[in-house]
């Protein structure tokens, strides 16, 4: 919030208010806390990082564009309350964890693996 204070199109302003949209709540959302992540987990969150924070900035700026109160802090002001609830909850497991595949990485025909 404190990038929305600096005046004009300064990078100082800029590159953080980027950067939070574009990976902020989703690595809020996604980062596995319990036990330490697995690694296939841990790249996993990486990698989807950026697509659910930029689905979140869609859904944000949409609502607010509908009922014409768009602007830099009303955008960022939900999102950082959301990352804010959100980081203070468990990590969502990412598919690959919760399907086992990270455990399976390394077996082979011999013990069960099937490649």
């Amino acid at each position: 919030m404190a990038a929305t204070t600096v005046s004009g199109p300064s990078p100082l302003r800029w590159i953080p208010v980027l950067l939070f949209t574009l990976f902020g709540p989703g690595w809020a959302a996604l980062y596995p806390r319990p036990g330490g992540p697995a690694t296939g987990a841990l790249l996993e969150a990486v990698a989807l990082a950026a697509p659910v924070s930029l689905s979140l900035g869609v859904l944000t700026a949409t609502s607010l564009f509908l009922v014409e109160g768009f602007s830099t802090t009303s955008f960022l002001v939900p999102l950082a309350v959301f990352t804010t609830v959100v980081a203070a909850l468990p990590g969502l497991p990412p598919p690959a964890a919760r399907r086992g595949a990270v455990e399976r990485v390394g077996r082979g025909p011999a013990d069960g693996g099937g490649t």
